[in-house]
């Protein structure tokens, strides 16, 4: 039984979570890894996610893999690879993502199509390449989006556009693979305490600024990685087993404003 009270509820399964090497998807590899899965790692730096997996709770089966998610012969290549060589698949996490500032007019085009091709063409290749495994066992799909999908930020136009994405792109496969099934659901983090957000989680002046939007205020502003993959482990559940196409914000509070600031 872990701490949360859910005991080996993953034992058995096979899990894939891309962009496993640091911040959510490593938390989200150790939960799962924790409660007897075998979680296969996958990201771009081989070193990264041979760290990781050191990192892993005793007892934690983690399997580091590399491929891109972005090129869709490596992550199709990866994910029949792991059908054959566990037998199954029952859980996809894609969570591997990327940002990159600026509005329209400043963002390069070869900018714009890498923030695309990680963050919308990667979860539509891997989902593609699942899909098949995850039918036969009744497995999941759990996309990581952003609050940032649900609405925009300023100076962040590529990576809103995917995210927003993302959230429809969810939609229809919930639609399209429900009856199959196949369950897919998001969850969508504000800030959280990843390496990618150390410039804002060390900006004091943009931090004071959470602080007045998050009602949830805390010690910790930023949500922590693990509690991101508490809620991801949640929609691959049991407990779960009737949640399809559902849009979960992990931000605090922060989306149920309506974006006005505090008068009273």
């Amino acid at each position: 039984m872990d701490g949360n009270g859910n005991g080996n509820r993953f034992a058995g399964k096979v899990v894939i979570v891309t962009g496993a090497g640091s911040g959510i998807g490593a938390a989200t590899a150790y939960r799962f890894g924790r409660e007897g899965a075998t979680v296969i790692a996958v990201g771009r730096t081989e070193g990264k996610l041979k760290q990781a997996a050191a990192g892993a709770p005793a007892g934690a089966t983690i399997v580091p893999r590399v491929a891109d998610v972005s090129d869709e012969a490596s992550i199709t290549a990866l994910i029949a690879d792991v059908a054959e060589e566990h037998g199954r698949l029952d859980v996809l996490v894609n969570n591997a993502g990327m940002g990159a500032p600026g509005t329209v007019e400043q963002t390069d085009t070869a900018t714009w199509r890498q923030v695309q091709g990680v963050n919308v063409d990667g979860v539509f290749f891997a989902s593609r390449a699942a899909l098949p495994h995850l039918r036969r066992v009744g497995g999941c799909v759990v996309n990581v989006g952003s609050v940032s999908g649900l609405g925009a930020d300023w100076g962040l136009a590529a990576y809103n556009a995917a995210k927003g994405a993302l959230v429809n792109l969810t939609n229809a496969m919930a639609l399209d693979h429900g009856h199959e099934g196949v369950r897919v659901n998001a969850v969508h983090p504000s800030l959280t305490a990843t390496p990618i957000a150390a410039p804002i989680v060390e900006n004091e002046e943009l931090m004071a600024a959470f602080r007045q939007r998050i009602p949830m205020r805390r010690a910790a502003e930023p949500a922590e990685p693990a509690e991101v993959a508490d809620v991801i482990a949640f929609l691959a559940g049991p407990d779960a087993r009737f949640v399809n196409g559902a849009h979960i914000p992990v931000d605090g509070g922060l989306s149920a404003s309506s974006g006005q600031p505090r008068m009273f």
